[in-house]
């Protein structure tokens, strides 16, 4: 048994049989798990456990169809790398919009039927020209006004203090943006002659969708 040293000083104890797939797929990689299995005149059943530690401790990386193959990287470096290549358009959900003549009342009832944080608000062209949020719509029910009668573009934030998103920008520069201005969602928007088509919502909970499934693949 020997030991390898992990980038936070933790020692990280290998078997013979770890050390020896180690070395086949620093030779061979990208390589199946069946290709390895052979080498060693091991079933792939077997081989599996050892496979799932060396990949989960970051000395192995696996892609599907291709194969097994050394990175000489830690756990927590490749989950860095992965997570910088995320997109927006790969997480992104449905975004539920209202017109802007619709009522106080009204967007405060969409909001709990669809049990989001944030109404995105589009003309009659459906471009986007403000975002309400939670905030938005406590502040106008706080007094005696009747919300059936206030159009939500009177209370709703406008451009240019609308932050937003489109499909191809990292997942992590969105999520940078929803910490710094701290709001619950940004609209995925884009470019028309006219202004901006919202074709998506990113939210907190998105990222938090993609930070469990790449936790998950390092399982595999």
């Amino acid at each position: 048994m020997s030991q390898l040293c992990d980038q936070g000083g933790e020692r990280v104890e290998l078997s013979n049989r770890q050390e020896q797939i180690i070395q086949i797929v620093k030779e061979n990689g990208p390589i199946t798990g069946e290709n390895i299995a052979d080498q060693l005149s091991l079933t792939r059943a077997t081989l599996r456990p050892d496979l799932a530690i060396l990949t989960m401790a970051g000395f192995l990386d696996a892609r599907p169809r291709v194969g097994y193959f050394y990175t000489g990287k830690t756990g927590s470096e490749l989950l860095t790398e992965k997570l910088k290549k995320f997109k927006v358009q790969e997480y992104q959900s449905i975004p539920i919009v209202v017109e802007e003549d619709v009522s106080v009342y009204d967007a405060i009832c969409s909001m709990f039927l669809e049990d989001v944080g944030t109404l995105f608000v589009v003309n009659g062209k459906s471009l986007l020209v403000g975002v309400l949020s939670r905030k938005d719509l406590l502040r106008a029910s706080i007094g005696n006004q009747d919300l059936t009668t206030v159009p939500v573009h009177i209370i709703m934030t406008r451009m240019p203090n609308i932050t937003i998103c489109r499909k191809d920008d990292l997942l992590l520069d969105a999520a940078q943006q929803l910490i710094e201005k701290q709001i619950d969602g940004l609209p995925v928007v884009k470019d028309s002659s006219q202004g901006l088509e919202v074709t998506g919502r990113l939210t907190k909970t998105n990222i938090t969708k993609a930070l469990v499934e790449l936790a998950r693949d390092q399982h595999v």
